[in-house]
């Protein structure tokens, strides 16, 4: 698993460095950039029932395509949790253009994140938890 999460810096003609996460703007731009398919790759938190979550889970993929409204994003999930298959229909993301935030809204719980600035390819979001944080790459 490091050997993948570090070939894009392998592979990059700049040499690695220690920059900070950079939250991105959401717009008319970015927005689009979030739509489609996406693999969950790892994630890390310290709010205590996300670390719950994430020993139980074994694997995530989730769409995420346009909703309803101009920022409301509709997500669709299907997850390997222990044995059993879970699939989410339901649940939708708010964008908050004025912080640049996502709100994932869901039957149970509400989860808000920041985007942060990345390859195309890669979605890396900043979980915000009252002071606990997260962050996760798909």
């Amino acid at each position: 698993l490091a050997l993948l999460l570090g070939l894009p810096l392998a592979l990059s003609a700049e040499p690695p460095s220690c920059a900070p996460l950079v939250p991105v703007t959401l717009d008319n731009d970015t927005i689009p950039r979030i739509l489609g398919e996406w693999i969950y790759i790892v994630g890390a938190s310290s709010y205590p029932p996300h670390l719950e979550e994430l020993k139980v889970l074994k694997y995530t993929a989730f769409s995420i395509f346009p909703g309803s409204h101009e920022d409301e994003l509709n997500v669709t999930e299907i997850m390997r949790v222990n044995e059993t298959c879970v699939v989410r229909n339901g649940s939708v993301i708010h964008v908050f253009r004025h912080n640049s935030t996502l709100v994932h809204v869901d039957d149970q719980t509400t989860a808000t994140a920041k985007l942060i600035q990345s390859d195309k390819d890669l979605l890396i979001l900043r979980h915000l938890h009252n002071n606990y944080l997260g962050l996760s790459l798909s």
